[in-house]
């Protein structure tokens, strides 16, 4: 049962990563194809495209996290002698976990701000719903990098 959950998280995330990419490629390829056929294109669809940017780069990240495929800078671990390469590992997710989560309490403040302060991003879209990604995205990645540590402590090995 947990294993079907977590495969159906999986391919929820997949797909909106997939399909927010897909609409990020269709605006831009209908703009250019607006602006260049008639002169004009929608003036909502480049601050969209902006925003879309920001949320792909987000599940991207979420994406790579899942699997521990994030890019790492890991040179100490390469010379560390072996029985000190776990408490490196441990000590580099749980890091990158609390500097994810204030990143994500952050995004929170931001985005509760934009809230209060009712401004709108495009097409009387508020910004604070086009902010949402920033919390959950980082939220959600520092719950990954606990639970990579977690791994490691638990396993005594490496991911």
């Amino acid at each position: 049962m947990c294993r079907r959950l977590i495969n159906g998280l999986r391919r929820l995330e997949d797909g909106i990563l997939a399909l927010v990419l897909a609409a990020m490629i269709l605006l831009a390829i209908g703009q250019v194809v607006l602006r260049n056929v008639w002169g004009a294109g929608l003036d909502w669809a480049d601050p969209l495209l902006r925003i879309l940017v920001l949320w792909i780069a987000l599940l991207g990240a979420m994406a790579a996290t899942r699997d521990n495929n994030h890019i790492s800078i890991d040179v100490l671990s390469k010379y560390l002698p072996p029985f000190l390469k776990i408490p490196a590992q441990l000590i580099s997710h749980w890091f990158t976990a609390i500097i994810c989560a204030l990143l994500a309490w952050q995004g929170a403040r931001l985005t509760l701000m934009d809230y209060q302060d009712a401004t709108t991003a495009f097409a009387s879209v508020p910004v604070w719903i086009c902010q949402l990604i920033i919390p959950f995205g980082f939220g959600i990645m520092s719950l990954r990098f606990v639970l990579h540590g977690l791994s490691v402590l638990l396993n005594r090995e490496a991911p």
